[in-house]
């Protein structure tokens, strides 16, 4: 198998359509259907079904994926093996986080390496799925979930406090809320329940059961930005949320705490630029948590 034609192959098989295909590959439609057909004559197969919903794998295709998820993994390690070798202060640099850790860490871990290697060009995802180190979705991911994955590096970067806030607007029409009342009388925002790590029943231990879940959302500064705009209570970063005048926090004595972790791929380790950019949000959050010099 071809591998340009594989990675086409491979393209079509995760997103179903020929159009999804292109965008992921920034390549023509008419590109990968071309090479599709190649492929399938090469190997004297059908691949695909052409259905109205989309490309569906035949037993071909799913003999197919298997081998081509095997060729893609060795390219991958060898493109990583190599860059590992790479001592330039220069080129491109994935990182992957939340766009709370964007905002209060990666943005001056970002600045700190403009300004020392001016030639390194970061490309920051924000996202709260898990992003792929083994498949180069990122270089360097910034997680609250430390991976299991043996060929991954994590160094644990420090932890985090989370605490509930509420707009002072809405506290004057509502009022404090009161432990023991599983917060009825009260509006909340929650996080969606396929973001968070386990279902969301509580705020700072006490149950939503009396509640009224106003909003879920799956982006941090958006939950922030509902807790100003009074829409109810919530969780938030407390050092994000202690920076909001017109926001105050509930029960102070109450917080919830999880791990950061920096995760990069053990073959990249040895690369300059990426080396670089992981040192620089270590130094952030080393100064977060007062550990940094």
């Amino acid at each position: 198998m071809d591998w340009d034609n594989t990675r086409i192959f491979l393209a079509i098989y995760r997103q179903g359509t020929l159009r999804g295909a292109a965008a992921a590959l920034c390549i023509d439609q008419a590109t990968v259907g071309r090479r599709l057909a190649s492929l399938e004559k090469s190997l004297q197969a059908r691949l695909f079904l052409r259905t109205p919903s989309g490309y569906v794998p035949t037993p071909a295709g799913e003999l197919a994926f298997q081998a081509a998820e095997r060729m893609e993994a060795a390219a991958l390690q060898l493109q990583r093996q190599m860059q590992g070798i790479d001592e330039q202060l220069s080129g491109t640099v994935r990182v992957a986080c939340t766009d709370t850790t964007s905002r209060y860490a990666l943005m001056d871990a970002i600045q700190q390496v403009h300004l020392q290697h001016p030639d390194i060009r970061v490309v920051l995802s924000v996202s709260t799925q898990l992003s792929s180190l083994t498949r180069r979705d990122a270089d360097i991911a910034v997680r609250p979930v430390r991976p299991e994955d043996p060929d991954l590096i994590t160094r644990h970067l420090g932890r985090l406090q989370v605490g509930v806030y509420a707009s002072r607007t809405y506290l004057a029409q509502r009022g404090q809320p009161e432990r023991g009342t599983a917060l009825a009388g009260h509006d909340v925002v929650i996080y969606q329940r396929n973001i968070m790590r386990r279902p969301q029943f509580a705020l700072g231990d006490e149950s939503l059961a009396n509640a009224r879940v106003v909003l879920e959302v799956n982006s941090g500064m958006v939950l922030l930005h509902a807790l100003q705009s009074g829409l109810g209570l919530g969780e938030a970063i407390t050092i994000l949320a202690d920076q909001c005048p017109d926001l105050v926090r509930i029960w102070p004595n109450i917080a919830e705490h999880y791990d950061m972790w920096l995760v990069l791929h053990s073959d990249l380790n040895r690369t300059a630029r990426v080396r670089a950019v992981a040192d620089a949000i270590i130094a952030v959050f080393g100064r977060l948590s007062g550990t940094g010099t």
